[in-house]
């Protein structure tokens, strides 16, 4: 593609009409080989995104491009980015926890670009799915991540199989990153905006917990702040259900998400905090890079985040994009707090807790059919507004999942919804509707 027809869907598709320093410098760069260190948050995807776009050579001739991404959730964040600025591509993602069957078929015709984790991407090599020998450009995004999660021997397969890779953008937290040996030897060029992590629009806060067990102390503090999209950040799995327990037993609506869910199970806990089914979501590390949520307004340091890397990408999932945030650290006298914890200021909640502010007016339904059943978002708005008391404008956020699709209307008019609907088709198909419980 060429560099203003890149602009111009980024400007007219995306609606973003001003590029930031490092997207610039990306999109200005002839480097064959790129080192990007930059945090979360700082529009990162769009940086590697350009010149990635502006190396691949027309549609339709193979697989020219892939990229490759630690987690499934920053897999599906790329794609839907890269669809858009990319038009007349083929772009396709390959991820664990949905059926191979579907990607199988989506391997054909051939994509251009090529969305995947390393694990995913190798058993599709290894079942004679797809070749890579043509792919030219290649993107390792959150390299160190990778590495981190054992993808290394992985990647190392993966990039034997390029054997005309003529570009590589590598993506990491630091420029520190080993450059592994499997890569191009050549000149490599590197941008560093790894500095630029702390947000000047990011209030920093502590609230000092009386006791050890800090679980009180965030019920009064997530009282204290009703109605804002938060993150509490937990060091443990274990840590996050017992957590998110005791908020359902407080009737303080939480999602929950961390590595022993299942993809399903993650993928729906997010969707419910994006489209306001619930404010809160309890979370591991896990959920501090790949997750680009909108409108996030706060973070909870519940536990001290273990490294300082942890905390920087902990608070970059606020504060984004030019946005004002918050990140709260509930401390106790049994926290030793390393030097890069740091805050602005003090604030001790105070008041009785009224959970019933903290009930979201949203409610999400789901749908046992999707886009694989050839349903789309506009099928489901004209079913609901056809067949249910919904009124013009209350219908919220829509999302069409391979098999099944859920949409957020609200809370108050979730029970008539469903029943009004029961006896309904949708385009000619029975369908199965039903409310998440969060």
């Amino acid at each position: 593609m060429t560099q203003s027809d890149i602009l111009h869907n980024i400007e007219n598709r995306l609606g973003i009409a001003a590029l930031n320093p490092m997207q610039i410098e990306l999109a200005a760069t002839d480097a064959d080989n790129i080192l990007l260190a930059a945090p979360t948050g700082s529009g990162k995807t769009l940086a590697f995104i350009i010149p990635l776009l502006k190396r691949l050579a027309a549609p339709g001739r193979g697989c020219r491009g892939v990229v490759m991404a630690p987690s499934r959730e920053l897999v599906l964040q790329i794609t839907s980015v890269v669809k858009v600025v990319a038009a007349g591509y083929k772009v396709t993602a390959l991820y664990g926890g949905h059926k191979m069957e579907d990607e199988v078929k989506s391997l054909t015709p051939v994509p251009d670009i090529i969305i995947a984790t390393p694990g995913r991407l190798l058993d599709h090599i290894n079942r004679g799915n797809i070749q890579l020998a043509d792919a030219e450009v290649l993107v390792l995004d959150e390299y160190d991540k990778c590495v981190e999660l054992g993808f290394e021997h992985d990647m190392r397969r993966i990039v034997r199989r390029m054997t005309h890779l003529k570009s590589v953008i590598l993506t990491s937290a630091t420029t520190a990153a080993e450059m592994p040996d499997y890569l191009p030897r050549t000149a490599w060029k590197a941008f560093d905006y790894s500095s630029g992590a702390s947000s000047s629009k990011l209030q920093k806060v502590r609230v000092q917990s009386p006791a050890v067990d800090k679980a009180d102390t965030l019920a009064a503090l997530l009282c204290a702040i009703p109605q804002r999209k938060v993150m509490v950040f937990v060091n443990h799995r274990e840590s996050a259900e017992r957590l998110h327990t005791f908020l359902k037993k407080a009737r303080i609506p939480a999602g929950l998400y961390h590595g022993g869910l299942d993809q399903h199970a993650r993928q729906m806990a997010v969707e419910l905090l994006q489209n306001g089914s619930v404010n809160i979501l309890v979370a591991t590390d896990l959920a501090a890079r790949g997750l680009d949520i909108e409108d996030m307004e706060a973070v909870v340091h519940y536990h001290i985040p273990p490294t300082a890397e942890n905390w920087v990408h902990r608070n970059g999932r606020t504060a984004r994009n030019g946005a004002e945030g918050t990140a709260y650290i509930i401390t106790s006298e049994a926290d030793n707090l390393p030097d890069y914890v740091e805050w602005d200021r003090e604030y001790a909640p105070k008041g009785e807790c009224d959970t019933s502010a903290l009930t979201p007016s949203t409610a999400t339904l789901h749908f046992n059919i999707g886009k694989k059943e050839k349903i789309s978002k506009g099928d489901i708005v004209g079913f609901l507004m056809a067949n249910s008391p919904l009124a013009p404008g209350e219908l919220g956020r829509i999302t069409v999942f391979d098999h099944e699709a859920i949409a957020a209307v609200p809370a108050a008019k979730a029970r008539d919804i469903v029943a009004s609907v029961a006896s309904a088709k949708l385009k000619n198909k029975k369908v199965r509707v039903s409310r998440v419980i969060p």
